[in-house]
C-alpha cells in the first residue's frame, strides 16, 4: 500500500483485519509458527543485498559489510533461534501446588496475545524490525510494523518485502510520516513495542495508555564504559572504538562515555587513536542520518571547544556528506550538553576516576543506562560493578555483543526502557502466560469452606503460623 494512502482510517482497518483473522485462528500450531519463521528467514536472505543498498542510500553512505554483519546476520540468527525453540517455548510450564490444595495440578499456558504493533527506529531498521517480528510470530501473533520515515527507501523495500512473503492479515507494514506514526501508536494493539528516543517513548506510552495497551520500550541513554586499572588497555581501547564507531555511534547501546583510571588516561587515548586509524584507514565512516542530527553533534562539539575542553580529532576529514571525524573530549564538565544528552555520534568523552568506587558513584548518580561496559580482570572488581550498578545489560571485556547473544534478554531499566525481548523473553513478552489450576477430585481444600467449625480451627493451626 502506498504510504500516501495510509490514513488513520486505513491503518485502523489493517488492525481490524488482523484482529478478525486472529479470532478465527487464535492458537497457531508449532508447525504453523515454524512455517512463518521459515518464510521470514528466506525473505530476509533473499532481500539482503537490496536491503544493504537501500540502507546505504538512506544514510548517504553506510558500508555494505557493516549492514550485513550488524543487521542481517543478527536478524537471521534471531529468526533461526526462535524457529529452533518455538515448540519448546509453547509447552505448558508446570507449577508447584501446596499440600492444602491437593489433589490438583497447576501450570502456565503461553497463549498468543493477538495483534502486536512494532515501531521501528531508523538506526538499525532491519535488525530492530525482524528480531521482534520473529518473537511475535513465534508466540503465534499477527503483527503490524511501522518503520521510520527517516529511512524511506528501506521502509518502502520492507513494505514490498513483507507483502511478497505474508498475507496482510498475518504481517503488514505501515509506512508514512510522523502523523502516521502517531496514529499507529494510538491503535488498540494487544501489545506495542517501541524502539527509539526517550522523548518519543513518552509520547508513545501516553498514546498507548488511552487503550491500556501494554508497552515495551527500548530507549537509550548514556551507556558508560569503565576501564579499570587491571584492564588490557589495548584490547579495551579497540573494543570501545568498535562499539563507539559502528554506524558512526548511531547505536542505542554504543559506549556513550568512558571512565578510565587516572594513570591510564594518556595511554588509553593513544590506544584509542591507534584503534580508530586501524579500523578506518580510509575514513570510511557511516554518515550521520540527516542534517538535523549532524548539526546537533557539531553544536555539542563546538560548545566543548568554546569551554576550553581538550578535544582530539582522529584521522583526516571524510569525503562523504554528513560524515564526522571521530573525536575525544578529555574530562569535559558535566554541565555540557554532550554530558547531559545521549550523543548518538562518533564523539567520545573520556573522564578519569581515582578509585573504582568513584566510578560507580558517578554512574549511580545518573539515570540508569541501557548498557554498561566493564574492562577488568580481577573477580572482585567485576563482582562489585555487577552488584553495585543497575543497567539494562552488561558486557565484560567487550562492547555491543550481548545484544547479539540470541538467548539473552534485551531491555532497559527506568529511563532506558521497560520490558524485554530476544529469545525466550521475547516469546514471553508477546504471550499471555496464563495460569491454570485444575482440581483432580474432592480434596482437603473443600472441607475448609463455610460453615467454619472445629476442622477449620485445627487446620488454622497448621496453615497460619
Amino acid at each position: 500500500m502506498n504510504s500516501a494512502t495510509q490514513s488513520e482510517t486505513s491503518i485502523r482497518q489493517l488492525l481490524d483485519r488482523q484482529a478478525a483473522a486472529f479470532r478465527v485462528a487464535p492458537y497457531p500450531s508449532a508447525k504453523e509458527r515454524r512455517a512463518s519463521l521459515t518464510c521470514l528467514l528466506k525473505t530476509i536472505l533473499q532481500y539482503q543485498d537490496e536491503l544493504a543498498t537501500a540502507i546505504d542510500h538512506d544514510f548517504g553512505g553506510r558500508s555494505r559489510d557493516e549492514v550485513l554483519f550488524s543487521e542481517i546476520y543478527v536478524a537471521v540468527n534471531a529468526v533461526r533461534h526462535a524457529r529452533s525453540h518455538v515448540k519448546e517455548w509453547m509447552q505448558p510450564r508446570r507449577r508447584h501446588v501446596g499440600w492444602p490444595l491437593q489433589p490438583a495440578e497447576a501450570w502456565v499456558l503461553p497463549q498468543p496475545l493477538g495483534v502486536i504493533g512494532i515501531i521501528v527506529p531508523w538506526n538499525y531498521p532491519i535488525f530492530l524490525s525482524m528480531a521482534p517480528l520473529a518473537g511475535a510470530l513465534a508466540a503465534g501473533n499477527r503483527v503490524m510494523l511501522k518503520p521510520s520515515e527517516f529511512t524511506p527507501k528501506t521502509s518502502a523495500l520492507m513494505e514490498a518485502m513483507i507483502a511478497s512473503a505474508f498475507p496482510p492479515d498475518l504481517v503488514t507494514v505501515v509506512t508514512g510520516d510522523a502523523d502516521a506514526g502517531r496514529a499507529f501508536s494510538a491503535l488498540p494493539f494487544d501489545h506495542l513495542l517501541f524502539t527509539g528516543s526517550t522523548g518519543v517513548g513518552h509520547a508513545v506510552m501516553q498514546a498507548a495508555s488511552e487503550h491500556l495497551t501494554p508497552v515495551t520500550l527500548e530507549l537509550g541513554g548514556k551507556s558508560p564504559a569503565i576501564v579499570a586499572e587491571d584492564a588490557n588497555l589495548a584490547r579495551a581501547a579497540a573494543d570501545i572504538a568498535y562499539g563507539k564507531l559502528l554506524n558512526s555511534g548511531q547505536t542505542c547501546i554504543a559506549p556513550d562515555y568512558v571512565l578510565v583510571a587516572e594513570n591510564l588516561l594518556r595511554p588509553f587515548i593513544a590506544a584509542y587513536e591507534r584503534s580508530v586509524r586501524d579500523y578506518y584507514p580510509d575514513a570510511g565512516y557511516t554518515s550521520i542520518i540527516n542534517e538535523k542530527h549532524f548539526d546537533r553533534l557539531h553544536q555539542c562539539f563546538d560548545e566543548a571547544q568554546a569551554r576550553g575542553v581538550e578535544t582530539i580529532s582522529i584521522g583526516p576529514p571524510p569525503s562523504a556528506p554528513r560524515s564526522m571525524v571521530p573525536s575525544i573530549l578529555v574530562n569535559p564538565p558535566d554541565d555540557l550538553r554532550i554530558m547531559r544528552e545521549e550523543i548518538f555520534g562518533p564523539i567520545l568523552p573520556v573522564k578519569t576516576f581515582a578509585a573504582i568506587g568513584d566510578a560507580l558513584r558517578y554512574i549511580n548518580d545518573r539515570p540508569r543506562p541501557l548498557a554498561l561496559y566493564l574492562f577488568a580482570h580481577h573477580r572482585r572488581t567485576i563482582d562489585r560493578v555487577l552488584h553495585e550498578t543497575i543497567s539494562g545489560g552488561v558486557c565484560i571485556n567487550d562492547t555491543l555483543l550481548h545484544i547479539a547473544a540470541e538467548d539473552l534478554p534485551f531491555g532497559g531499566v527506568g529511563p532506558s526502557g521497560m520490558g524485554h525481548y530476544h529469545g525466550r523473553e521475547g516469546f514471553d513478552t508477546f504471550s499471555k502466560l496464563k495460569p491454570v489450576f485444575r482440581r483432580r477430585w474432592i480434596g482437603l481444600g473443600r472441607s475448609l469452606r463455610p460453615p467454619y467449625g472445629r476442622l477449620h480451627a485445627l487446620m488454622r493451626r497448621f496453615l497460619i503460623r
